[in-house]
């Protein structure tokens, strides 16, 4: 569904509104874990790297300078990117629960929003949201369900011919 919101006479700006799906959230929880994953053995290497080289110039347990050199930039160049992955990868497990909390919000039984959100500002999110994943219900799916008609049969009813009116004809 795609509304425009602000329009002038060379441009216009509009809002496109993506439904949360259980599979979606699925999706951006997966991500999420395989950005974790990859994030971690990124900064686990160069570090090993890092430290089997000898770019910590180390004053006992404490690191007291970098040792100048490609080495040493490329290293931590690609520990840079390690940490944005593991940020990016927190953005979308935080997206995947707030997906989660507002596909349960359209339930009518609310046990799961409440959970969910309790269980989340607590500080215990990944443990919400791998519940969500495991067991929890679609609420996009359960809204569509209530709200579809219930057909008779499984036959397609047809209007007889002459009620039928098109637009732009009157009845």
């Amino acid at each position: 569904m795609v509304s425009p919101i602000f329009e002038t006479e060379s441009s216009s700006l509009e809002l496109e509104v993506v439904n949360m799906t259980k599979s979606l959230i699925v999706k951006f929880f997966w991500g999420s874990i395989i950005g974790l994953v990859a994030g971690l053995v990124l900064m686990g290497v160069t570090a090993a790297l890092a430290i089997s080289n000898d770019v910590f110039v180390m004053s006992g347990p404490d690191v007291t300078g970098i040792r100048s050199g490609v080495l040493s930039w490329a290293l931590l160049g690609l520990m840079a990117l390690a940490v944005f992955v593991l940020l990016l990868a927190a953005a979308a497990h935080f997206v995947a629960w707030i997906g989660a909390v507002l596909n349960t919000a359209h339930l009518p039984d609310k046990t799961w929003l409440v959970v969910l959100l309790v269980v989340g500002l607590l500080g215990f999110v990944f443990v919400a949201t791998i519940a969500y994943v495991i067991a929890g219900p679609d609420g996009f799916k359960a809204t569509e369900e209530a709200s579809a008609p219930p057909l008779a049969d499984s036959a397609p009813q047809q209007m007889p011919v002459s009620t039928m009116t098109w637009p732009g004809q009157s009845s």
